[in-house]
């Protein structure tokens, strides 16, 4: 059976506007960010897509949005949460090393590059084998949307190279336990 996952970033935070480091940490969202997840959970009503199932990362922004796309209920999975920062958590973003981060904050306490994208790959795919609905929805994280995609980047030639933005939405099939990247749904929040 063909299934089909839409995987999404949360709606902006506060973290997101004062430019701070925000992995297992959190933030609420901001005006913004609540109207970003109405408007991408639009997307699934103008496209007639219903929703089946759903997951969330269990970072609250991660929920506050998934709450605002769809009244289903859901669950919550830590495996879904963002990348671990360690001591870098809510620290502004100019300490960021340059990308790509491989396992630079492995020593301040945080998670190594591989070992973040194992743990998210790892989880999306049990979520996804023992699902038996076909059209799920997942909120999770820029980084963890991100590592998911280079898990998955050999099946697929569907890319972005820019920042994945908030409430950004990827959707993948899943057959034969393998995942394909079949589109990016950027919305236009230019109106906010």
């Amino acid at each position: 059976m063909t299934k089909t996952v839409y995987l999404m970033r949360h709606g902006e935070t506060f973290f997101n506007q004062q430019k701070k480091i925000q992995g297992w940490c959190d933030s609420p969202l901001t005006d913004k960010g609540k109207n970003q997840a109405i408007i991408a959970g639009q997307y699934f009503t103008e496209n007639n897509i219903s929703i089946e199932s759903a997951y969330s990362s269990t970072s609250e922004r991660a929920c506050d949005t998934l709450e605002l796309v769809t009244n289903k209920d859901y669950k919550r999975i830590k495996g879904l949460k963002e990348w671990n920062f360690g001591v870098f958590e809510a620290e502004h973003e100019y300490l960021n090393p340059p990308l790509p981060y491989g396992d630079f904050f492995v020593p301040y306490g945080g998670e190594g590059e591989l070992q973040f994208r194992e743990r998210v790959a790892k989880t999306l795919y049990k979520i996804m084998e023992e699902e038996e609905k076909q059209t799920v929805l997942v909120v999770s994280h820029g980084a963890a949307c991100r590592q998911f995609m280079r898990s998955w980047a050999h099946t697929s030639k569907v890319d972005q190279k820019e920042r994945l933005g908030n409430c950004c939405i990827l959707k993948f099939e899943f057959k034969d336990e393998a995942f394909k990247l079949l589109e990016i749904i950027n919305h236009d929040f230019s109106g906010l």
